[in-house]
């Protein structure tokens, strides 16, 4: 049971920030340094209902130079799931973005789970066009790295550089496309639709949002299992992730967003399309 809920979780974390979007011009005035982006993750199954076990955070920074974003991605378990099974989970990606054409560059990630713990690095190189993952266990500094290159497309991104590449796309009910993500040096390509427009409840006030869903479980997909995703996407300029739902056999997660820090707070609902 315990592995089973830990997966979940880390299912949820990896699963929101995941979501990207099909080429199209970039729009860097999406990523503002400065900017932060805290969600909830609550857990319902049987008796277990809404039941809070973890935090997502996403913060945005640039180098000295200019030529680059920093985006920091952590995903922390809490609450229920510490009291019932005393497991700690945390997820650290720090993601390197080419801010002229917005395509990753880097990606560190820190992987804990109870005792076990991971660290690794991906290096992305679009003149030999191949991505090459390397991932150590620090507890274990003799054990040979585990390392994975695949072929990766002119534009690629990682789980937490796609969450910012969706943000600059233009939707419409019942637009479809296809994406590619790499990510622990395997690399797929997801169909994504459109499938609605909805008033969704937020922090920020009622905010019309499109509803996307992403092809991410199945035979051949990224998760191969049953299940299906959901993601509320605020119809305004700023196109923030506001919610997601993730339906698996293991039980619903509801994922929304709790807190934002903005160097400006004044444009998030703006030109809301009503």
């Amino acid at each position: 049971m315990l592995r089973k809920v830990c997966s979940a979780v880390i299912l949820t974390l990896s699963l929101l920030s995941f979501l990207l979007a099909q080429s199209s011009p970039p729009k860097p005035e999406i990523l503002l340094p400065g900017e932060k982006l805290i969600y909830e993750v609550k857990y319902t199954r049987a008796i277990f209902r809404g039941l809070s076990i973890g935090t997502l955070t996403f913060s945005v920074d640039k180098d000295e130079t200019g030529n680059s974003y920093k985006i920091k991605f952590e995903a922390r378990s809490k609450g229920t799931l510490l009291r019932l099974f005393g497991q700690r989970i945390v997820q650290i990606f720090q993601s390197e973005i080419d801010a002229e054409r917005f395509r990753i560059l880097k990606t560190i990630k820190r992987d804990e789970q109870g005792d076990r713990i991971r660290d690794s690095e991906a290096v992305f190189d679009y003149i030999q066009k191949k991505v090459v993952f390397t991932e150590v266990d620090p507890k274990d500094p003799l054990k040979p790295p585990r390392k994975i290159a695949s072929k990766i497309e002119e534009e690629t991104h990682d789980l937490v550089s796609g969450v910012y590449r969706l943000r600059q796309n233009h939707f419409n009910v019942g637009k479809t496309f296809e994406t590619v993500v790499s990510d622990s040096g395997l690399v797929y390509k997801i169909p994504v639709k459109v499938t609605g427009r909805e008033l969704v409840d937020t922090i920020i006030g009622k905010v019309w949002c499109f509803k996307i869903e992403p092809e991410v479980f199945g035979p051949n997909r990224m998760i191969e299992q049953e299940g299906r995703m959901i993601i509320w996407i605020a119809d305004n300029d700023r196109k923030i992730p506001v919610a997601s739902r993730i339906y698996t056999k293991l039980g619903r997660l509801e994922v929304k967003l709790k807190q934002i820090e903005t160097p400006n707070r004044a444009d998030l609902s703006a030109r809301d399309k009503d």
